[in-house]
């Protein structure tokens, strides 16, 4: 589930405070994550999380993802964490979301009507970094409006959603390696697996 960025820039470190700062006072802001670009917010913060559903036009019955940095922070918020999780992750060749049952301390507008949210571990560099530093969950959904096609690239994104966060990062923006979004799958009880995306 590794990306590799080893022929990618060291991120700036001023840009990366300013997208921790921005987080840290409730705001929106857009970056580059393990699969495709994604607006994000504390996970845990409720009004943050309905400004994102706000400017993605998106109703507030679709559930959006979050990114977390490792596997202790992933157990801090999901009860009775399945072993197969690990069995899933390890198989996984490219990033995957898991959704899990029971998920507590996010911010209730994330969690699906039967207490299910889906979080991913991510490995790439900069959101990584990210969520190790701000120390809790982050928003993770793609920077397009609802029903509109998730941009491969930095330069993808509509301009207009761009102006309605609080700060744009600036680490690969010039990127343009199309990039793809994650494989989802949902934990139910007894193990069971249901497929969402492939």
């Amino acid at each position: 589930m590794s990306t590799d960025n080893s022929t990618i820039a060291r991120y700036d470190k001023s840009d990366f405070l300013s997208a921790v700062r921005v987080l840290e006072q409730g705001g929106v802001i857009a970056y580059p994550t393990d699969t495709i670009w994604g607006i994000g917010c504390d996970a845990t913060n409720t009004e943050a999380v309905a400004r994102i559903f706000s400017i993605k036009r998106r109703c507030d019955s679709k559930s959006m993802l979050s990114l977390v940095d490792s596997p202790g922070r992933l157990q801090q918020y999901v009860t009775d964490l399945p072993e197969l999780t690990w069995q899933l992750l390890d198989c996984a060749t490219r990033p995957m979301t898991i959704i899990y049952p029971d998920v507590k301390g996010l911010a209730p507008n994330l969690l699906a009507e039967d207490g299910s949210a889906g979080l991913r571990i991510t490995a790439e560099r900069f959101s990584h970094d990210l969520c190790e530093r701000f120390r809790k969950p982050i928003v993770s959904t793609s920077a397009n409006f609802s029903g509109m096609k998730a941009p491969a690239c930095f330069r993808d994104i509509d301009a207009e959603l761009l102006a309605l966060v609080d700060y744009v990062v600036e680490y690969r923006q010039d990127d343009t390696t199309p990039a793809v979004a994650s494989s989802v799958v949902k934990l139910g009880p007894g193990s069971l697996i249901k497929i969402i995306r492939p």
